[in-house]
């Protein structure tokens, strides 16, 4: 029989681990379905890139160096990466050479500042495994070492401003550019020299060699795939209600980032069109193709009676009303347009039919809560072909709507509605 001692382990496996590494975190782990793995001797840590080939978000990884870590310290490797990928510094990112390695300190301060990642990451009192020199490998967190005196929870760019005024005041402090070797003094603001080094020697612990490489169709295509896949992986997350340990503030961002901008008149336009039905008259003027000199013909006259819903809570502004209307009147034509004030009720004695050219003032008429029910009960009652609903989404969701609805709001509300539906929501850019 063999020694089982005798055998060599096994190598480590990413993607074996994936599964229970983020079973606790929703979020990245529906992100992670989304992007490739790839186990690498190539990169000395970790990395993430732009396949050239493919397009494709990869992620690359020592098998030894992640074999060595801790569980926690894996589960912070695998968001820190993906970190990179959200925070678009894999595509948007390609600095010179003389500030590459600031560059990726300012990257890897935004990412390992944020709350969730506290813990996560070896660190100054936590080591990974041996790496460089005899020394544990460790992350570069504010707040910490020659960064002390940074604040967390900053953007890169914020962080990239500061670690130049760090470079430069230490090139003041010696008469040069910080660069050189020797026994340097700590730098200004907490900085530690080394060797006249303002950073004191620290470095991104994984590679950022690859961002901001390929083509322009390729980092093209890369970014529409990457704004697909989070946000998927956002909205499994928005539906199981659980995004895991992201923050609020990061939650906010990644909403942001994923809004498709569209153009709110051309949408309004389809969804006028798409509401018409066709109203059919006889007419001797018209031929009947099918009983010529018998019947008479039929006129076709295409339009659509509209509901616009606006809510009297005080999130509908007077300037998004004005570009709202504006674009109404170009509509007149082809719809007829009821306005319905409320806000937990319709006030019925306000609603009127809007025309095309009118010039009358919407004037705010209640001031109460918000309620979408009222509404969608008058629309449901008086058979309109379409609802618009202008509101700032804050309310318990509705009613079911007999006939299509869509919700026009502002871009923040838009991102972040505070009921889930199926149906348009629109932001208004006015």
């Amino acid at each position: 029989m063999s020694d089982e001692s005798t055998k060599p382990a096994a190598p480590f496996n990413l993607n074996m681990h994936t599964a229970r590494l983020l079973m606790r975190e929703p979020f990245f782990a529906a992100l992670s379905r989304r992007i490739d793995k790839t186990a690498s001797k190539s990169v000395p840590t970790a990395g993430v890139r732009v396949n050239p080939h493919t397009a494709q978000f990869e992620l690359l990884y020592n098998p030894d160096f992640m074999g060595q870590l801790k569980p926690e310290h894996q589960l912070g490797v695998l968001m820190h990466e993906f970190y990179h990928i959200i925070l678009e510094h894999v595509t948007g990112r390609k600095p010179t050479d003389g500030l590459r390695r600031i560059d990726n300190i300012a990257m890897d301060l935004a990412i390992n500042g944020l709350p969730e990642m506290k813990g996560k990451l070896p660190c100054e009192a936590d080591p990974g495994p041996i790496m460089y020199d005899g020394e544990g490998m460790k992350g570069v967190f504010p707040g910490e070492g020659p960064f002390a005196h940074l604040p967390a929870g900053k953007s890169y760019e914020w962080y990239l401003a500061a670690l130049k005024d760090m470079q430069d005041q230490q090139g003041e402090g010696d008469g040069s550019d910080g660069q050189q070797d020797g026994d340097g003094e700590p730098g200004e603001g907490g900085g530690q020299g080394q060797g006249g080094d303002p950073f004191g020697g620290a470095d991104s612990f994984d590679s950022h060699d690859e961002f901001g490489e390929g083509d322009a169709t390729t980092q093209e295509i890369a970014k529409e795939r990457l704004k697909e896949a989070v946000k998927k992986a956002a909205e499994e997350a928005e539906k199981s209600r659980n995004w895991g340990s992201v923050s609020h503030g990061m939650r906010s961002d990644i909403m942001d980032r994923i809004a498709t901008k569209v153009d709110w008149r051309k949408v309004l336009r389809y969804f006028v069109k798409t509401s018409q039905r066709a109203d059919k008259t006889s007419t001797p003027r018209r031929l009947n193709k099918r009983f010529p000199r018998i019947h008479a013909g039929k006129r076709v006259r295409r339009q659509a009676k509209i509901a616009i819903s606006i809510d009297q809570s005080g999130s509908v502004d007077d300037q998004m009303l004005a570009a709202f209307f504006s674009e109404l009147n170009k509509l007149a034509e082809i719809a007829e347009f009821t306005v319905v004030p409320f806000d937990t009720q319709v006030a019925e004695d306000k609603v009127y039919t809007w025309k095309k050219g009118a010039s009358r003032k919407t004037e705010r008429v209640m001031c109460g809560g918000t309620c979408f029910d009222a509404p969608t009960r008058y629309v449901n009652k008086h058979k309109f072909d379409g609802h618009i609903v202008l509101t700032d989404l804050c309310a318990p969701k509705p009613i079911a709507s007999k006939c299509q609805r869509m919700w026009m709001t502002t871009k923040a509300h838009a991102a972040r509605p505070y009921f889930q539906t199926n149906e348009r929501i629109v932001a208004i850019d006015a």
